[in-house]
């Protein structure tokens, strides 16, 4: 066994698309698990609805096994199988299985190959409508053509009788040696004519050969002058060179000189949205806070209104229980003064109690 069988057997094992990975190791020892399974999937390969026995644990169905697989792949492919070797399950069984690989693997490229002829020959019908159109008319023409010599030859065969006789008789009448002298003398000045204009031919080829040899060196004179006045002027440095040179750093000067400013005017940019930023959210912020005041201050004016509420309620409860007691009492005399002071009374603790006036410190607040 050689690496190089191994190699190809199993890239047309890969090729047929086997479904695990073989490496070149697996076959350095005997493995007959794998050589059968290997057979196994050829042989399903060449023909998907033969049944083998897959049974290879004891020698009697190994033995069985090997020789089912040779006379299968000797009665359909024609390939003769050494069983010796395939029992062995070791580098000598891959060059007997690869004689099975190479005939399907051989077969699939023969059907890709088919398979692009038809696409290729397809398109190439497809794309070729116009040129075969034009063949047609030209396989019209032909066959006009055909039939018109077809014809032309039918009606010579029928002459054929009578030249027949002609010519037996052409042939039967003896040779007349001065009228051949004639033919053989026309012959040759004939070809004497064909060897002069022959001659003359290749003088004007030679004469042409020389007339080309001499523009050919004049077009080089004439590139060679042009390649030394091309040299003398990028020599020369023109005069408006320094003026070039001189706006040329001044534009470089300018242009870095622009490039800060646009850098700055940049920065400058960035930093004022950032400040326009920065402002909107303290004005937002301070909007929030704002209206958090203002809403605890409604608040608390509420809490002072309901206590101011609370507050003359419970003087008119007050005052509804002095006058049952002045019923009840008939020869006490009312005493309105206290009450008068009573109500003042109230009256100033409420405002005490009340605090400062919620508009006069919001307003406050504001300023």
């Amino acid at each position: 066994m050689s690496y190089r069988d191994l190699r190809n057997f199993i890239e047309t094992l890969t090729a047929l698309g086997y479904p695990r990975r073989i490496s070149t190791e697996n076959f350095r020892t005997p493995n007959f698990p794998l050589v059968a399974e290997i057979l196994i999937w050829l042989v399903k390969r060449y023909e998907p609805h033969n049944e083998i026995p897959t049974d290879v644990d004891t020698e009697a169905d190994r033995i069985f096994f090997i020789k089912t697989v040779a006379q299968f792949m000797a009665a359909k492919a024609h390939i003769k199988l050494n069983t010796k070797r395939l029992y062995q399950a070791d580098g000598y069984a891959v060059k007997e299985m690869l004689k099975i690989s190479s005939v399907l693997h051989s077969a699939m490229k023969t059907k890709e190959m088919a398979l692009e002829d038809r696409a290729e020959e397809d398109n190439k019908f497809r794309s070729d409508i116009g040129s075969r159109i034009s063949d047609l008319k030209a396989a019209r023409q032909l066959a006009s053509e055909v039939t018109t010599t077809g014809a032309a030859l039918y009606d010579l065969l029928g002459k054929e009788v009578d030249l027949r006789e002609r010519r037996t008789i052409a042939i039967a009448r003896p040779l007349d040696i001065n009228e051949t002298e004639k033919a053989l003398r026309a012959a040759t000045k004939d070809v004497l004519e064909n060897v002069a204009k022959t001659k003359d031919m290749l003088n004007n080829v030679v004469s042409d050969e020389a007339s080309l040899d001499a523009k050919i060196e004049r077009k080089k004179q004439d590139l060679e002058r042009h390649q030394k006045r091309l040299q003398t002027l990028q020599s020369v440095r023109p005069a408006f060179m320094d003026e070039y040179e001189k706006i040329e750093e001044d534009l470089k000067k300018q242009y870095d000189l622009y490039e800060k400013k646009f850098r700055n005017l940049s920065f400058l940019e960035s930093q004022l949205e950032e400040h326009h930023r920065l402002e909107k959210e303290r004005f937002e912020e301070a909007e929030n806070t704002l209206r958090i005041m203002q809403h605890k201050l409604r608040e608390e004016k509420l809490d002072l209104m309901r206590g101011s509420l609370t507050n003359e309620d419970s003087d008119l409860g007050v005052i509804e229980d002095e006058g049952s007691d002045s019923d009840l009492e008939e020869s006490r005399p009312s005493k309105p003064r206290p009450m008068r002071n009573g109500l003042m009374t109230g009256k100033r603790h409420k405002r005490t109690s009340e605090g400062p006036d919620p508009q006069l410190s919001f307003e406050t607040l504001e300023l």
